[in-house]
């Protein structure tokens, strides 16, 4: 085993967590799965494959994440989600960093290539993120934001990256991709009102045309045919909203300023 926590959040994830903790469970003795109100049995499928499982009532990705960092015993820390899978070229891999001691560098950045419904494996041209994953906990935390899902280093901290990628099985359908890109959506809201940003009214019909481009060409969905053309558009439909929503927020807002006048006129 090595000297590092492994750390996953969830909810109502048993169709796919037990193939993310069945790829990591032989790398960690701490490996532990924050819960936030299952009620399909993800608990119960967890605990049943080695993780510690931990309930915390939902406060946001930044603020789930850095509860779940703050449960781990060891200063390493993976964070996978619930839809991720690490191939055994990324555990060989990661296995190799710790087998002389101490790795090189206290962070480390990991390709996180799409796999969509029907594929086994990402496409050779799947889209990548390459967020820092691997981490002493010492040495960077993850964002309190509730919506932006990343590490936030020390000042000078210069991060390493791996080369093998974890496979991200994030759609089991269009139907569940757009229910979760729309509450996210409300999220990003939320985040919006909350630090005070307002988004000029022109992105309103510009969001989603412009955002289809940036999925099927920029992100490559175009390399999936007919379906990475509709993950494209769901794509864009839920920046759209994002939008969307922003601006019917503040339209209310005006609209309850003017009933609140004094003398009870608009």
């Amino acid at each position: 085993m090595l000297p590092l926590s492994i750390f996953i959040i969830a909810r109502n994830e048993a169709d796919r967590i037990a193939a993310t903790i069945r790829a990591v469970r032989d790398l960690t003795d701490d490996l532990i799965v924050v819960d936030s109100g299952s009620t399909d049995g993800t608990q119960a499928l967890a605990q049943s494959l080695g993780a510690r499982v931990i309930h915390n009532a939902w406060p946001g990705y930044g603020p789930q994440k850095r509860f779940a960092e703050d449960q781990c015993r060891h200063v390493w820390l993976l964070n996978l989600d619930a839809d991720e899978v690490v191939p055994q070229a990324l555990a060989d891999e990661i296995r190799a960093l710790f087998a002389r001691g101490e790795p090189a560098r206290p962070a480390w950045r990991i390709g996180i290539a799409e796999v969509f419904p029907g594929e086994a494996t990402p496409h050779p041209l799947a889209y990548t993120l390459t967020p820092v994953r691997l981490y002493r906990k010492d040495r960077g935390r993850y964002s309190p934001s509730p919506v932006h899902d990343r590490v936030d280093l020390d000042p000078g901290v210069a991060p390493g990256k791996l080369k093998a990628k974890i496979a991200h099985f994030s759609v089991r359908s269009l139907g569940d991709q757009l229910d979760k890109l729309n509450r996210y959506s409300d999220q990003q809201a939320d985040d919006l009102e909350a630090r005070g940003i307002v988004i000029p009214t022109w992105r309103v019909f510009v969001e989603l045309p412009g955002n289809f481009l940036k999925a099927y060409f920029g992100r490559r969905h175009f390399a999936r045919g007919t379906y990475g053309f509709l993950t494209a558009m769901n794509y864009a439909m839920s920046r759209h909203l994002r939008i969307a929503k922003h601006y019917e927020r503040r339209r209310i807002a005006m609209h309850r300023n003017r009933v609140d006048r004094p003398d009870g006129t608009f």
